[in-house]
């Protein structure tokens, strides 16, 4: 094999493997719901992280057309579940979700599935919402702490 035949084999070979790593996030589409807001909690069916025969997500965005930003709900355990307002606590900008992690577009902070600043330049954690798991459904407050 000749040099520029090797180059190019290599390189293909890399730009392969980063293409493959890529995938298994693009094969698993963050789970956006749409959640009606009863009193002051926003309330979406338990079900909606899945269950013991299909497997549970590890989060699921919540949106609605009077909030101003998503809410992020991490599932810990059958009960524990963290809400997260995903706006960014440095300047604003909305989070993205990537596995256990919030991840900011604009500056680069990321945060922990609790809320967390696990790499700056954020310094304060993210707000946090109250949550309640009653009858199959999850009941995030909204009320001001």
């Amino acid at each position: 094999m000749d040099r520029k035949q090797f180059l190019k084999t290599c390189g293909l070979a890399c730009f392969g493997g980063l293409a493959a790593m890529a995938v298994p996030a693009g094969c698993a589409p963050a789970k956006t719901v749409n959640s009606a807001i009863d009193g002051d909690n926003l309330v979406i069916p338990v079900s909606d992280f899945g269950d013991e025969a299909t497997g549970y997500r590890k989060y699921i965005v919540v949106s609605n057309e009077l909030l101003r930003f998503p809410i992020c709900v991490f599932r810990h355990s059958n009960d524990e579940y963290a809400a997260l307002w995903m706006e960014c606590s440095h300047m604003g900008a909305e989070l993205q979700v990537f596995g256990d992690t919030l991840q900011c577009p604009a500056h680069g902070s990321e945060f922990s599935n609790i809320g967390a600043v696990r790499n700056g330049p954020a310094d304060r954690a993210l707000r946090k919402f109250p949550t309640a798991v009653e009858n199959g459904f999850i009941k995030i407050s909204l009320k001001k702490q």
